[in-house]
């Protein structure tokens, strides 16, 4: 039971070195670590050492420490190990229970967005989108803001490839009116679907991103055009942020 116990020790301080290195804004001595982990000089020489023998940490020629490659490979493991559906899905819930509507998460491939979650309303009158169902850009809201990441070349090789087809009265199918509803959903931070899919649907969309800030998915609210609200804009924000930052 001892043995045991010791070895839970320098788990833990190993782990606050760990993090006193990472929160470092720099590579950090040995004696600023004994002091922002509390441990003895001796005691974090000799557990850094085991650290860097196994590539946790490093120690530059001057004897600072940093964390090591070995560490970096591990926390991309991790990222590739993550499902931005089961990140999302309980944010998404609460979205849809807040606002009353259907909550979708959808993805790029290519010129589409796919559907890969949602959490649906429960009224009568509802906008139901199938998981695995796809659409093209320039119809969603969401579309957009990633045509808008994606640039103005991506965006007239997108009309030239797509012929910009017209789903409704209402869809985009001009490279200026498309172009100027693009920017200016980039500029505001969310975008908006009106009618452009379907007639009677309005929706409302953001990116969401990961660690590096890159683009990963897009969060939107449907509904009946007519139920629509601007304000969800911001609750639809927050709760993009929330999952960014679980990413």
């Amino acid at each position: 039971m001892e043995k045991a116990t010791v070895k839970i020790q320098v788990i833990d301080r190993a782990a606050r070195l760990l993090e006193a290195i990472a929160s470092s804004q720099a590579p950090a001595s040995l004696k600023i670590l004994s002091a922002e982990t509390g441990l003895h000089p001796s005691t974090a020489f000799r557990i850094l050492g085991s650290l860097a023998e196994v590539g946790f940490v490093q120690r530059d020629s001057a004897g600072y420490y940093y964390i090591g490659r070995k560490i970096g490979h591990l926390a991309n493991s991790i990222e590739r190990g993550v499902d931005v559906r089961d990140e999302a899905r309980s944010i998404m819930e609460d979205l849809r229970d807040e606002i009353g509507e259907t909550i979708n998460l959808t993805v790029r491939e290519g010129d589409e967005v796919i559907y890969v979650e949602r959490a649906t309303s429960n009224r009568m009158m509802r906008v139901e989108q199938v998981i695995g169902s796809r659409a093209p850009l320039h119809v969603t809201a969401v579309g957009k803001l990633m045509l808008a990441e994606l640039g103005d070349e991506f965006i007239r090789a997108y009309a030239e490839r797509t012929g910009l087809r017209a789903y409704t009265g209402h869809t985009l199918a001009t490279l200026n009116d498309l172009n100027k509803s693009v920017h200016e959903s980039a500029a505001r931070g969310f975008a908006y679907d009106n009618e452009e899919a379907e007639i009677g649907v309005g929706c409302i969309g953001v990116l969401i991103h990961d660690h590096a800030g890159n683009v990963v998915a897009g969060l939107s609210i449907s509904a009946p055009i007519e139920r629509r609200k601007d304000e969800w804009a911001a609750v639809l924000e927050q709760a993009a942020k929330k999952i960014s930052a679980r990413l």
